[in-house]
């Protein structure tokens, strides 16, 4: 007896994604590509690495390995790429990839100057190809929850904003000394900043004040290393907002936002697993998260799944599935919007004043790689 003939010419074409840079995070992504999310593959990785892209490929399944992203680039069978190379490189790859055609998903931040930044949007403008930047908060169920609630007018309108992350530690910093300059600001603050822009959508922020300091490892205070800060920030509807940060929670993993309304609060986060408690003789306890991929789980694998759908509407023609009441996928305007004021917040530190966010586009900006206190 004969197979019967089930080929079905309905299945839309998987979205063919590339990854460059296989470390941490990447890895992380490489995994949600190949294994959880639907209508994707995991085409190929980049890795200067390559043994180490290799044997994350074989695992995976990835049938293309290289040392040299612009492989992934120069492939016509790939339609996107996810950019997880140490920051340094991001805006390059941006644009590199907008010219080649490639569709781009870059972890934060997109660039380390604004002028770079803008010179990389403007290629994506230019190839006309789509661009989302790794604000992976946005798609934690809480978050989405308070930002239903804000888009719905059920806070009024927002007065006083706070988002904070806490990572977790054990009260020092493993290979502190070799952290870059500004990283408190430029990749762990960035978040906190787009969520605080993300729940008072609708106006810009303004003005940053900020304070940090090493209370972890303040032996490294002279090295300008910086593993606490609080940032006070302005917006254009007169809101005024917090950020913190520090680099060593004890309990685990902690992040949290909250909007204070003219008719309520809404706050979303928690820095247990689940809301689940125990009571002993011991007292009361709970388990928390250790790791990012822990807490952020299927928030890392939904922004990609909304990548993955945007990316196959563009190529094949059809509308996107998600249909939110609200805005979700984080674009060009929102990374460089989170990257003026964490380069603000760099500014402000050195002169200890308030500092104006760049909002306009076309000046150069960018790091100093080294911290002044």
């Amino acid at each position: 007896m004969a197979y019967l003939n089930r080929e079905s010419t309905n299945l839309p074409l998987p979205v063919r994604i590339g990854l460059i840079g296989s470390g941490w995070m990447g890895a992380f992504h490489a995994e949600s590509i190949a294994r959880r999310v639907p209508g994707a593959e995991l085409a190929a990785i980049a890795d200067p690495n390559v043994e180490s892209a290799a044997a994350l490929a074989s695992v995976l399944g990835a049938g293309k390995v290289t040392a040299d992203a612009a492989d992934i680039l120069a492939d016509p069978e790939i339609d996107a790429v996810i950019i997880a190379s140490p920051a340094r490189f991001h805006s390059s790859l941006i644009a590199q990839a907008a010219a080649a055609g490639k569709h781009v998903f870059c972890e934060k931040p997109a660039g380390l100057g604004l002028d770079e930044l803008d010179a990389a949007l403007s290629a994506v403008e230019a190839a006309g190809v789509h661009f989302q930047i790794g604000f992976n908060r946005r798609y934690a169920d809480d978050f989405q929850a308070a930002k239903k609630d804000l888009a719905a007018g059920t806070v009024g309108t927002p007065q006083l904003l706070r988002s904070l992350t806490r990572d977790p530690g054990t009260g020092s910093i493993p290979n502190a000394a070799r952290v870059p300059a500004w990283t408190v600001f430029l990749e762990t603050l960035i978040h906190d900043f787009d969520t605080l822009n993300w729940f008072n959508e609708g106006a810009e922020p303004v003005e940053v004040y900020a304070i940090a300091d090493a209370l972890v490892e303040p032996g490294l205070r002279d090295q300008g290393f910086l593993d606490t800060a609080v940032v006070t920030i302005r917006y254009s509807n007169a809101s005024i907002a917090v950020a913190e940060a520090n680099f060593s929670a004890l309990y685990g993993y902690d992040i949290r936002g909250e909007v204070f309304g003219s008719k309520g609060m809404v706050q979303a986060g928690r820095a247990t697993e689940t809301a689940a408690r125990r009571y002993t003789a011991d007292g009361m306890s709970a388990d928390t998260p250790r790791l990012n991929v822990e807490l952020f789980r299927q928030a890392y694998t939904d922004e990609l799944a909304d990548f993955a759908d945007a990316v196959r509407a563009r190529r094949d023609g059809t509308a996107p599935s998600s249909s939110a009441a609200y805005s979700l996928t984080p674009g060009a305007a929102d990374a460089r919007r989170a990257l003026a004021m964490a380069l603000a917040c760099i500014e402000s530190v050195k002169r200890g004043t308030p500092v104006a966010v760049n909002t306009a586009t076309g000046n150069t900006v960018a790091v100093n790689e080294t911290a002044v206190l």
